[in-house]
């Protein structure tokens, strides 16, 4: 439900709904990321403040469009919007505050992951975004970059401002996402099935997990591109890629 909630004034604390305002969380395309605390129970939020008047027509719809679908969304591995405020110049967004930062740079610090860790995070993720296709919701910009940890590690699915409703039956055509991510039928500019789309990205992510770097190591988008339009891949031994061969095959247990 969003409620009405006074601009911002020039006052040190600042408050959204019971929530005080306190240090920069981030600072993403749309808008400031904020640290919420209820000013009752001491509850911490993340509150992401974002000027309308500053975005394009086309971007303010695409900021609705991500609020109405994660409105959709209640799963402990998606991040959680809880509430949205809004008067006639912002809108706050109040999503659930994790502290453990981005995998991406979990992946950094700590390097190769074991194959336990990184099947714990894979089914996290896998569960998350099973539960997005049950409600015909395609991420398509799953990459390490958006997926958070919590204070117990535990894996939060979050920006969705690429998603897409997709029923079933249809198919997308937006390329969107990272190139390194993405889906061979997304590079070349074809219609696509988000959800065949949202698993690609998930094979990259569980090959990054164990091995610390993306299958299309290339920075630059065009060979990214041309690899990522070949039909056949090179065969990276298991243990290469720091899978014992039982994991790879399975990772359900």
């Amino acid at each position: 439900m969003q409620k009405d909630t006074p601009n911002p004034s020039p006052e040190v604390h600042q408050y959204v709904g019971p929530y005080r305002l306190e240090k920069t969380l981030g600072k993403g395309q749309t808008g400031l990321v904020k640290l919420g605390v209820h000013c009752v129970t001491s509850k911490k939020v993340a509150i992401k403040i974002i000027n309308r008047e500053k975005l394009s027509e086309s971007v303010l719809m695409k900021v609705e469009r991500e609020i109405a679908i994660m409105k959709l969304i209640d799963h402990p591995h998606v991040l959680g919007l809880s509430d949205v405020y809004e008067n006639k110049k912002y809108l706050y967004l109040v999503l659930e505050h994790v502290s453990g930062g981005e995998l991406f740079d979990y992946l950094v610090k700590k390097g190769r992951l074991t194959p336990k860790e990184a099947r714990r995070f894979f089914r996290q993720i896998i569960s998350a975004l099973d539960f997005c296709h049950s409600h015909s919701i395609c991420h398509r910009d799953l990459k390490p970059e958006n997926l958070l940890l919590d204070e117990k590690n535990n894996i939060k699915v979050a920006d969705f401002g690429m998603a897409s409703l997709q029923p079933m039956g249809s198919m997308l055509e937006t390329s969107c996402g990272s190139p390194h991510y993405a889906c061979p039928e997304v590079i070349r500019g074809e219609k696509y099935d988000g959800r065949k789309a949202d698993v690609w990205s998930c094979g990259v992510i569980l090959y990054a997990l164990p091995s610390r770097c993306p299958a299309f190591r290339r920075r630059q988008s065009a060979p990214i591109v041309r690899e990522g339009q070949k039909r056949r891949f090179p065969h990276t031994p298991l243990r290469t890629a720091g899978l014992s061969k039982p994991t790879a095959r399975d990772d359900r247990g």
